[in-house]
């Protein structure tokens, strides 16, 4: 049985999400870094919180160089969002497949994400919120950013997060 934590003072507990998810603007610093470079960097993201999974930011693609990404081959369905198209990034010699996925033509409920782009923690070099390394989390298929602000069920993140 996994054990809730209580959230301290400035945290939010990932068992309060929303199922299904919940979209919600954020105004937080973002930044994904690849090879070096600022790959997207904004304070216009819109976070996603489903329950006990730690948040996806979803960065507007005027933030995003997308002239170092291209769409593969990979599709993926969610019962909630629709139908996920994933991008291989490519610099300086080097290319990482399905590091970040977008919605073309979401479910209805979900069309603020329409175009967004989300980054797997995992698979740049890194991500920061606010200033903040983002520690990904655990396993290949979800892509939450655990930062110190949220506390859930999830092994290997900063301060109380375990199962």
């Amino acid at each position: 049985m996994v054990e809730r934590i209580e959230p301290g003072p400035g945290q939010e507990s990932a068992w309060d999400y929303p199922r299904p998810p919940r979209v919600e603007p954020s105004t937080r610093h973002v930044v994904v870094r690849f090879g070096g470079v600022a790959i997207a960097d904004t304070r216009q993201a819109l976070r996603v919180l489903e329950t006990s999974h730690p948040p996806v930011y979803y960065i507007p693609p005027q933030h995003v160089r997308l002239e170092l990404m291209t769409l593969g081959p990979l599709h993926t369905q969610c019962e909630y969002k629709g139908t996920a198209s994933y991008y291989d990034i490519s610099l300086d010699g080097r290319t990482a497949r399905n590091v970040a996925w977008v919605y073309a033509d979401p479910l209805p409920g979900f069309e603020t994400i329409r175009g967004h782009i989300a980054f797997y923690p995992g698979r740049v070099d890194e991500i920061f919120v606010d200033g903040e390394r983002v520690t990904p989390q655990e396993g290949s298929f979800y892509g939450g950013w655990i930062t110190r602000d949220v506390v859930g069920p999830f092994k290997g993140a900063p301060g109380s997060w375990s199962w």
